[in-house]
């Protein structure tokens, strides 16, 4: 049993720039190098529950495990724990998310401990890092109480985005949200593992240069996956919710081995923390 089982986040405040797609096909990617993966949908559109075709249980979700973590909102608790709604797919776990959990800042504003960490409790007290590799959260598009929640249970990042002009101030902005946690002082700063420029066309120049633009006003020690451009494979596999990897024609193999790349990054940035 691996008791340093990692919490990567994949986050972006801007909508619209693939965390899902990433998040699925890199918790594929892990399994399939032998690495138990859980997947946790904190996201209230549950895209990454659709795309895994797996609904609710009973109309529990990870939104009532969250208030279940809670001893003041004892009178709101659900007669379930995480094993009861737990989705099992071999390699792969995943606890659904539900449209309540877009309730959840506005449920848990009167409680007197740290709201900031309820996320970290609920994966701690179930000691979900002893049972898995690698924790994978898919968050919303939004700088809210819930990103924060995913922020301070988090080691590691990956932030999806699109090469644009928005991009460029959306970055500058996420990283004064990391500033703000780190001034918090009530949990560890997540450490940003690298960006994934995804969506690209390959017939817009500007693209280019805007990402070009936008590694040059980053921190040097910034990795950077990919590009992914925009490509029918990847619109395949989604529209039949399935991986890259569970296709073997040889159209596959490129993006295949980009997801891999992904991975392997998260594998190295892991080793490093161990050193």
């Amino acid at each position: 049993m691996n008791k340093g089982g990692k919490v990567i986040s994949f986050l972006n405040q801007k909508g619209g720039v693939g965390k899902t797609t990433m998040a699925f096909n890199t918790a594929h990617a892990l399994a399939r190098e032998g690495n138990q993966v859980l997947c946790l949908d904190m996201d209230p559109q549950a895209n990454l529950s659709l795309l895994f075709n797996r609904e609710v249980k009973d109309g529990y979700h990870i939104h009532h495990l969250l208030m279940n973590s809670i001893r003041e909102l004892k009178s709101i608790h659900s007669p379930v724990i995480y094993t009861d709604i737990l989705n099992s797919m071999g390699s792969i776990d995943l606890l659904a998310s539900g449209s309540e959990l877009s309730g959840f800042e506005l449920t848990v504003a009167g409680i007197s401990s740290p709201r900031q960490l309820i996320l970290k409790k609920f994966i701690d007290n179930n000691a979900l890092t002893n049972i898995y590799d690698y924790i994978i959260i898919d968050g919303p598009p939004t700088l809210g109480l819930l990103v924060v929640n995913i922020l301070c249970a988090s080691d590691g990042l990956l932030i999806p985005f699109k090469a644009d002009d928005f991009s460029k101030k959306g970055l500058l902005s996420f990283y004064e949200i990391l500033e703000q946690v780190k001034d918090m002082g009530i949990s560890k700063v997540p450490e940003v593992i690298g960006h994934i420029p995804n969506l690209l066309d390959r017939k817009r120049k500007q693209e280019e240069r805007d990402l070009k633009s936008i590694k040059l006003n980053q921190k040097e020690n910034v990795k950077y996956f990919g590009p992914f451009y925009n490509k029918a494979q990847l619109v395949k596999s989604l529209g039949q919710r399935k991986s890259v990897f569970d296709f073997s024609l040889r159209e596959f193999d490129e993006i295949q081995g980009q997801f891999s790349s992904i991975a392997q990054g998260i594998k190295e940035w892991n080793r490093e923390q161990i050193q």
